[in-house]
């Protein structure tokens, strides 16, 4: 098994996906919002099962480019960024607005591997 390294923060791009995925979901005030309280939250972390359960995302294939691409930053050793995610009080569903190919990658080598995020 690889040993999984994290990025102490997220990488400063990682915000403008998070926003442009959050304003398919939220109005602009809103998206602007929950990445403004992304950026000014504390580092925790939780385990990739837990993330996907919550999430109640389907688990992309090793196949997927992006997984593939982020599996071999994995096996090279690379650092990745940290998940950013959200939880929606309306529909008790936890929210990847950045990360999810990330996730997926991770999973495929450790469902147990503990996940740096930060979370509103």
């Amino acid at each position: 098994m690889s040993d999984i390294r994290w990025l102490d923060q997220p990488e400063d791009h990682d915000y403008p996906a998070a926003r442009s995925y959050l304003n398919l979901l939220y109005d602009d005030k809103r998206a602007d919002q929950l990445v403004a309280a992304l950026k000014a939250a504390p580092a925790v972390q939780f385990k990739s099962k837990d993330i996907f359960r919550a999430a109640r995302l389907a688990l992309l294939d090793k196949s997927n480019s992006h997984v593939a691409r982020d599996r071999d930053k994995i096996k090279a050793g690379d650092k990745l960024s940290p998940l950013l995610l959200v939880r929606d009080s309306v529909t008790s569903c936890l929210i990847i607005a950045d990360g999810y190919h990330r996730l997926c990658a991770v999973y495929s080598f450790d469902e147990d591997a503990v996940v740096p995020c930060k979370i509103v």
